[in-house]
Formats: structure tokens, C-alpha cells, sequence
């Protein structure tokens, strides 16, 4: 019996280990079938993830960030113990100690499962495990996936430290609200670094990875704390922190981002605008989109943040104001339901979900605003982000009477006499406080975002740096960017590179240019263009022309010079590629945009030398290396400790000149004749400036740009699907009060000076009338001082151009002294004729009228 029992145990036991020996040789199989092909964990070693690309001002502070994935990368040497241990505990007790498994666990959770009957299933992955699925794996159950993570976890136990696998997870690991990694969770959920954590909000943290939806702490409040609750009972047990701390911890609320407990870190940030938008579009262009939004570059930009304002303040004023006058009320489009707006709770989320296309948030001073009841003299509103008061908030009837409501018919009703004539229940409005002249609040008036768009640029003229860029009135109610994307015909503020064409094919100042009517025969029928005024003024000095912004001088000097060099000196500037020869576009009748144009005015501005645009000055990848660095110029002198009494840094530039310098002096002199005498006089600075209006056929586009010694700035109006802005509408009346306002400012911070006067040349007197020679002693309104090129006096002086066209007879001609503000002449038959006050070029559309 004996024997046979011995026998038996013998067998079994025989039995069980050739089982187990065939068990262990196809588990072994198993894992070498699955371990061929498997992706290289060697590549964990160079892992660079998606990080956070940030634009800082010239000041250091952060105004913008963009992300595919809102991740901050943190070495795991600067991450607090306290947050390294809460999800050690949370998601993996042993990391320290296995060997890339947990086989305990993994048993523990097969044993929970049948237990359960499958109904608690729960996973038994290791932290080194997730970082195989995250990185190298796909994310689906399977029993092959399970394998695979199995064998590339005990490979890469012995490739990596613990703390660098440790590090590859918190950085890598999604914890919601499109938060990536522990630190940007961290800033997302609380507002606060790492090192600000408290324990419960490093315990809330760690608790994300299994479920974050499902620990939403707002939605799932409860299940968050006891979720919370549970990681901070696992670190007391693993001795991380002390019982106190836990209780203390378990009963603390849990404050959030969320639940509006901290301000959102977005909140910091000034809200996006075109600026930073078009750094966007341009890095991505020049780096590609996966390296601009993933690759952890921080870029210093060239904005400075109070001009923006101001060139942000300027245009939106000048675009409302022109809004206003036309006295048409549009209103948002937006609707709240009506069961909605008794109760405040309800209609203030509502409102909050109104987009911001329909009622954007970055117009300082601007509040969305619901109308929650109407009476015969006012509406009550509700507005977001401002409390009630006992009587509410109104809007008067005195607010409306400047405005006719749009009928779904396009046409207008009759003339606001209440706010019911304009408004209903329930529809979505802005509003602004306005204030006397001490401050004190008056009452609230309605406001909508014009239907006119427009754009603003100032830029260095030296180094080409844009401190201010605003491409329409919000941002947030149109993204399309019109300084950079909008093309428009710049109209007259393009002839001035047609004169410096002329300059440099032996032209002067002083040079006379038949002012008379041109017919010229196209391909599209007979084209007459005139003068804006309708006037002909003969023979005219070229410095009058360019004041006047005479069509019919710069038509001829075009065809004198020939279109082909016209377009050379448009391409060089950079205002087109290519520029079409056609004459009409001598006027300015070919597109551009409104960067190309204010860059262009730049290189007037500095004597001639090309400068490039930019918006950004630096550009340095993840680890600090510099990888794009605008200004190229060296500074010869700024290494000494000590320089001459006196003299400043001496800066080397080796810059193409586009234009010869003194040419682009006598441009300058004469654009500061058109802020004098001409169509830019409303220009008001206490510098030198000079610059050129712009208005195109039927006054579709305005434009002004000028310049100082030191900035450039250009403004441009009209719709964006072109139409004309009606009588009135001149780059001199809509422009240049935005060039005015922007300016004031400018020249406070960056002053002004004389333009510089280069070598090479000498100074002539004119009679700026007749282009008459006059002596050096000669004074009077109609002396004017030319400065010439040297040996060019007796080359411009006496010559008269009509370029091929004959002069005509009989032409209501002017005297000395009289301007383009006339509105009725005496002809030559002893008539008197009455000039449009708008006129046009005849047949077709040929650009530039002032």
C-alpha cells in the first residue's frame, strides 16, 4: 500500500512537472513568437514628447501659447516627491521594486475578476507597462498587446533608471481637459506649478490616468473625492504622509479650476489676437505645423504690447465711428430662449455659451449682453460677468436714436425712437458703460461690431520689427487677418515707387510733367482716366504731383520710364511679385496687402536700404538653442567698457541697398510735402512725417501710410467684399485719424527727428507752381527747397515729360497758388463749370484716386 501511494505521488509529481515544463515551454514560445518585430524600445532613450510652443513679448511675458497636445515638459530631477509619490501609490506600489511586472499583482486582479465573476475587472499593469502601451504600443485589449507590453517592459527595466521611466510616464500620460503630462494637469485643474500642489491636489491628480472623464470635478464631484480620498489612504499606508495630513486632506473640499474656486490660467494670458495668430501661420509655414505646435519652441516676439493696444484702440474707433454714421442697426444674430430669462442662473449660462463670432470678448470695455425685458422707454439687460443691482441695468431710448433697424428684407425701417423699435426679448446684444469726463458712469449704450473692416501696421523702419499689427476690428469676431491676407488695390499711396522710378531714370523734383487728358485704347474699349478732382493742370512740377496725387502725371511719367521699370522697382520693394505692366496700374490698380505696402515705405524711410518684415525676433528650440535670430546687423563697439564722450555704438549692417539714397530723400521730402500741402494734411505730430493717402474707384479702399525718422505705420479701410464707402470716404479722412491717434503715442516712446540728408548731393530752390529756378535768397509759400544730386540740376530742371501723350487745348488751366479744394473754375471761354465732388477714371477701374 505503501508502495503504491509512494508509486502514485511519484507519477502525479512526474506529471505535474512535465506539465509544468511543457507549460513553461509554450508560455516561453508564446513570448518569443510575440517578441519578434517588436518597435525598438531603444527609442524611449531619445523620446522628445509634444510640448507646449509659447510667444513671449520683448518684455518676457507670456501672451500666447499654442499646442496639439497641451503638454510642459518636466525633468523628473524638478518634479516634488510629493507628486512622484502620489501616483507611484496610486498606480503602481511596487514600481521600485519589480522587474517591469507585477506578477502579485497581475494575480491579485485574476483572482478579484473570477471572484467576481468578471465584473470586476480591473487592470494590473505596471507604471513601466503603460509607458510601453503609451509609447511603443497600441492601446486596445488584447491578450497579444498584453504579451508584447510583458516582454518590451523587461527589456526596457534594463535599457532605462527607474526615474527616467518614471519621468517618460508623468510627462507623457493624458489626465484630461486636453491636459498632457502631470504639469500641464497641474496648471489646467488648479493654476499652479508643481511645487504649489497641496498633497489633496497632487492625490486628485494621480487618481486621473484610470478615468479622467469620469473624475470630472464639476460633473462627478463625489466619485472625484472619493477617488481623491483613495490615492491619499494609499500614501499614508505607503508612509508617504502622515495620518494627519491624510484626514486633513480627505475632509478639505476639492477646490478647482473648474469650479471656479481659481482664476483659469488662459485668464493670465491676454486674449489671442492677430499678432500672435500670424506668428503662428508664418512659423508654421517656415518649421512645419508638428514642429511649431509640438515642439516645445519659445519665440520672443517683437510686439510691444501697449502700441498694440493703442493700434488696436485707434482702428476699432475709427471703424465704429464710420459704422455709426451710416446709422444702420444689425445687432449680434444671437437668441436666448425666452424660458430661459426669468431665471438668472439660467440665462447667464446661456449667454456664456453664445459664441464668440456672434459676441466676442476682446473688445476692452464690451460685454455681451442679454435683453431680458422691454418698456416704452428703455430695455432691461442682462449682462455677462456684471452683477444685478436693485433696478437692473438699462439701455435708454436716448442710446438708439442713431440707428434704423436692417428688416430681414434688407431693407430699413424707420428711425429708433425706443429700444423696442430695435430689439426683442431674449435677443443677444453689446453693450459698453459710458462715462463723463471725471469718470463717473452715465448709463449703458448699445454697440455692434461693424460690417467695414480694415487694418493697421507700425513696424521699425530700421530694423524692420512690427510692434503693432491689428488686422480688423476682433479677432474674435473674424480671424482673417487683413494686414497679411487681405489683397486690396493700394490706389495712390502706391505711386510713390513709380516717382522713385522716375528719380532714378533722371528725373528731379523740379522736373515738369504735363498735366492734361490721356485716351488710351485697350483691349477693354477706350479708357480715359482723370484727376480726382476733374481738373487739368498742364505743365506741373513732379514735387506737385506727388502732393496733388495727380493721375494723369503719374500716367504719363509711367509711360515715359516704361511699365517695365515701374514693375522692376515694385518687385525690388517687395509690393508685388510679379507687378503686371499694365498702365492702370501705375495707379495702384494691381492688389497687395498691407504688410507688403508698409515694408515697402520702410526702406524710404531709412535711406533706401531693404528691410524685412518680421514679427518675431527669436526662436529657440526645447533646449535653448537659438535656432532663428532675426537681426543680423553687428554692434562694432559694444564689447568696450568705455566709449569717446559722446559717440554712440557703432552698428554694421551690410544690407542691399534697394534705392539710391538720396532718391529716397527726395521721396521722403516730397511724401512730407503731402502731410503739408496735400492730401495728408490732417496728419498732426510734433515730429517730421511724412506719407501718402490711398483711395481707389469709388473709395472701395482708403489708405494712409507715413512715416517718422524711426516708425512706419499704414492704415487701410473698406469692406471686405468691396463696395464703396461712400461720399466723404478718403484715405485723408478715415486713414489718417488712426495714423494721428496711433502716432501721438509712438512718438511719446520712440521720439523723432529730421530726416537724415545723405551725402552726394546739393540744395536747389524752386518755384514749386512752375518748377521755376529761383535764387538762393527767394522766400515765400511758393519756395520750396529741392535737394539734389550732384550734377542733376540742369538734368530735371527745364525738361517738360508728356510722356508720348499731346498736351490738348483749350484745358480749364489754374493759377499760382490754387488747389484741388476748388469746387468751381472759371474755363477759358470765361465760363464757370462746377466739379464733381467725386470723380471717377472714366471706363474702367484703374486704382488710385488721392
Amino acid at each position: 500500500m505503501i508502495r503504491f501511494f509512494t508509486s502514485s505521488i511519484g507519477g502525479l509529481f512526474s506529471w505535474l512537472v512535465t506539465a509544468a515544463f511543457f507549460g513553461a515551454l509554450v508560455i516561453g514560445a508564446v513570448f518569443f513568437m510575440y517578441s519578434n518585430n517588436l518597435p525598438s524600445h531603444e527609442q524611449l532613450a531619445q523620446y522628445m514628447p509634444k510640448t507646449i510652443s509659447r510667444i513671449y513679448s520683448g518684455e518676457g511675458r507670456l501672451i500666447d501659447e499654442f499646442a496639439t497636445e497641451r503638454r510642459l515638459f518636466v525633468p523628473i530631477a524638478d518634479m516634488p516627491e510629493i507628486v512622484t509619490g502620489a501616483f507611484v501609490s496610486a498606480e503602481d506600489q511596487n514600481f521600485y521594486h519589480h522587474k517591469g511586472y507585477d506578477a502579485r499583482g497581475m494575480l491579485s486582479a485574476l483572482i478579484d475578476a473570477v471572484k467576481s465573476r468578471g465584473e470586476n475587472v480591473r487592470g494590473a499593469s505596471t507604471i513601466t507597462q503603460q509607458v510601453m502601451k503609451n509609447f511603443l504600443l497600441s492601446s486596445d485589449r488584447s491578450v497579444e498587446r498584453k504579451i508584447k507590453e510583458l516582454v518590451l517592459a523587461s527589456r526596457v527595466e534594463e535599457a532605462l533608471s527607474k526615474d527616467r521611466i518614471l519621468e517618460l510616464y508623468l510627462n507623457e500620460i493624458y489626465l484630461g481637459q486636453n491636459s498632457y503630462g502631470v504639469a500641464a494637469a497641474a496648471q489646467t485643474y488648479f493654476n499652479k506649478t508643481l511645487a504649489e500642489l497641496s498633497v489633496g491636489e497632487a492625490a486628485y491628480l494621480a487618481a486621473l490616468p484610470k478615468k479622467p472623464a469620469a473624475l470630472h470635478p464639476v460633473r462627478d464631484y463625489d466619485t472625484a473625492v472619493s477617488r481623491r480620498n483613495y490615492v491619499l489612504r494609499r500614501m499614508f499606508e505607503d508612509e508617504r504622509i502622515d495620518q494627519a495630513t491624510m484626514e486633513a486632506e480627505q475632509a478639505a473640499p476639492l477646490k478647482t479650476v473648474q469650479r471656479g474656486d481659481y482664476a483659469p490660467f488662459r485668464d493670465q494670458l491676454p486674449p489671442r489676437d492677430y499678432f500672435t495668430d500670424e506668428i503662428r501661420r508664418q512659423l508654421s509655414r517656415s518649421f512645419g505645423e508638428e514642429e511649431f505646435f509640438g515642439g516645445g519652441l519659445t519665440i520672443r516676439a517683437t510686439v510691444d504690447p501697449a502700441m498694440q493696444d493703442e493700434a488696436g484702440m485707434a482702428l476699432r474707433e475709427a471703424l465704429e465711428d464710420y459704422d455709426r454714421n451710416q446709422g444702420v442697426w444689425r445687432g449680434t444674430g444671437a437668441m436666448i430662449e425666452a424660458d430661459k430669462l426669468s431665471d438668472e442662473a439660467s440665462w447667464r449660462g446661456a449667454l456664456a455659451e453664445v459664441p464668440v463670432d456672434k459676441a466676442p470678448r476682446d473688445i476692452p470695455g464690451w460685454y455681451p449682453a442679454v435683453v431680458l425685458q422691454l418698456g416704452e422707454q428703455g430695455a432691461r439687460i442682462g449682462i455677462e460677468g456684471i452683477e444685478e443691482d436693485n433696478d437692473g441695468h438699462w439701455v435708454s431710448a436716448a442710446d438708439v436714436t442713431w440707428a434704423r433697424k436692417l428688416q430681414d428684407d434688407g431693407k430699413l425701417g424707420p428711425k429708433a425712437k425706443t429700444p423696442a423699435d430695435l430689439l426683442a426679448r431674449g435677443e443677444v446684444v453689446l453693450v459698453r458703460a459710458l462715462t463723463d469726463k471725471e469718470g463717473a458712469f452715465q448709463r449703458w449704450s448699445l454697440r455692434q461690431v461693424p460690417e467695414v473692416q480694415g487694418a493697421f501696421m507700425a513696424m521699425d523702419v530700421n530694423t524692420g520689427r512690427v510692434i503693432a499689427m491689428q488686422g480688423g476690428f476682433s479677432y474674435q469676431a473674424s480671424v482673417f487677418n487683413r494686414t497679411t491676407q487681405a489683397m486690396r488695390q493700394p490706389g495712390s499711396s502706391f505711386k510713390p515707387f513709380v516717382y522713385a522710378a522716375a528719380m532714378d531714370s533722371g528725373f528731379s523734383p523740379a522736373t515738369i510733367v504735363v498735366d492734361a487728358p490721356i485716351e488710351i485704347d485697350t483691349p477693354q474699349g477706350l479708357w480715359r482716366p482723370k484727376n480726382a478732382s476733374n481738373k487739368f493742370y498742364g505743365p506741373t512740377p513732379v514735387r506737385t504731383g506727388i502732393e496733388q496725387s495727380r493721375n494723369l502725371m503719374t500716367i504719363r511719367i509711367a509711360q515715359e520710364i516704361g511699365m517695365d521699370t515701374v514693375a522692376g522697382y515694385a518687385e525690388r520693394f517687395g509690393v508685388y511679385s510679379p507687378m503686371k505692366t499694365f498702365l492702370a496700374n501705375s495707379l495702384g490698380a494691381q492688389e497687395t496687402t498691407m504688410f507688403r505696402m508698409v515694408a515697402a515705405y520702410a526702406m524710404f524711410a531709412n535711406g533706401g536700404e531693404r528691410v524685412e518684415p518680421t514679427l518675431v525676433d527669436r526662436v529657440q528650440d526645447r533646449f535653448g538653442r537659438t535656432i532663428y535670430r532675426h537681426d543680423q546687423r553687428s554692434c562694432l563697439d559694444c564689447a568696450e567698457p568705455n566709449l569717446p564722450e559722446g559717440q554712440g555704438p557703432r552698428i554694421q549692417t551690410n544690407r542691399e541697398r534697394v534705392m539710391d539714397a538720396i532718391t529716397a530723400y527726395q521721396l521722403t521730402s516730397m511724401m512730407e510735402g503731402v502731410v503739408k500741402r496735400g492730401s495728408g494734411s490732417r496728419v498732426d505730430l510734433p515730429v517730421p512725417v511724412a506719407g501718402k493717402t490711398g483711395t481707389t474707384n469709388d473709395a472701395k479702399d482708403v489708405w494712409f501710410i507715413g512715416f517718422t525718422s524711426n516708425i512706419v505705420a499704414g492704415c487701410y479701410m473698406g469692406f471686405d467684399n468691396p463696395r464703396s464707402l461712400g461720399r466723404g470716404a478718403y484715405g485723408g479722412t478715415l486713414c489718417v485719424p488712426v495714423f494721428n491717434a496711433f502716432m501721438k503715442e509712438a512718438v511719446k516712446k520712440f521720439g523723432g527727428s529730421e530726416f537724415r540728408v545723405p551725402p552726394g548731393g546739393h540744395w536747389v530752390k524752386i518755384n514749386r507752381y512752375t518748377g521755376e529756378h529761383l535764387p538762393g535768397d527767394a522766400v515765400g509759400e511758393h519756395v520750396v527747397a529741392e535737394y539734389l544730386k550732384d550734377g542733376q540740376d540742369l538734368v530735371g530742371l527745364g525738361m517738360i515729360i508728356d510722356g508720348g501723350f499731346a498736351m490738348g487745348a483749350n484745358l480749364p488751366l489754374f493759377g499760382q497758388g490754387e488747389s484741388d479744394e476748388t469746387t468751381s473754375i472759371t474755363t477759358s471761354t470765361g465760363q464757370k463749370k462746377v466739379i464733381p465732388k467725386k470723380a471717377d477714371f472714366g471706363s474702367m477701374s484703374s486704382g488710385g484716386l488721392y
